[in-house]
């Protein structure tokens, strides 16, 4: 259901020449869904009703200047309850935008955060794999002990020293 409501945002926002202007709207957004807590339990509660949703979410639009098709586009969402799929709704309108301009994202795992000389070789390698200019989602997890994981559409690549080790311990027990 997210993608259709995202794929419909995406070709009206295409039509109007505001592919941009609609992505910054919903970063805002998403960055404000993820700052405050009584927002993001306003999105996925199913306990209030659907006009309490709309007034909420018309007053925190209005408040952050969120207007035209996304404005629009939330206000929709909030009047159809479907609201709850709104975080889902503005991830797959921004894979339509990168999948437009001919970029793709890699998720990205690694034990201490990476310096901008290795994620400019990590990003070059992987645009030279892909063919295609790559965002690179870093997360930091130091229960990996070191090495990287990366997630590159539905390939994956677990360099971890966790996984190394948890290799070598699986195969001492055969072994014996």
């Amino acid at each position: 259901m997210a993608g259709r409501y995202a794929t419909a945002l995406f070709e009206l926002a295409d039509e109007a020449g505001a592919i941009d202007a609609v992505q910054a709207d919903l970063g805002r957004l998403s960055g404000l869904m993820a700052e405050s807590p009584d927002l993001a339990r306003l999105v996925k509660s199913p306990v209030f009703t659907a006009e309490q949703q709309l007034a909420a979410m018309a007053a925190v639009l209005d408040k952050a200047g969120i207007a035209g098709l996304a404005g629009n586009f939330v206000r929709l969402v909030a009047k159809n309850r479907r609201l709850f799929a709104l975080p889902a709704m503005i991830s797959d309108y921004a894979a339509l935008v990168a999948r437009k301009r001919g970029e793709t994202s890699a998720e990205v795992t690694v034990a201490a955060p990476l310096g901008e000389a290795h994620l400019a070789a990590l990003k070059e390698a992987l645009a030279q794999q892909t063919g295609k200019d790559v965002h690179l989602d870093v997360t930091v997890d130091p229960s990996i002990l070191g090495g990287l994981i990366v997630k590159l559409g539905s390939r994956m690549v677990d360099a971890s020293l966790k996984t190394k080790l948890n290799s070598i311990r699986h195969a001492m027990k055969e072994v014996r």
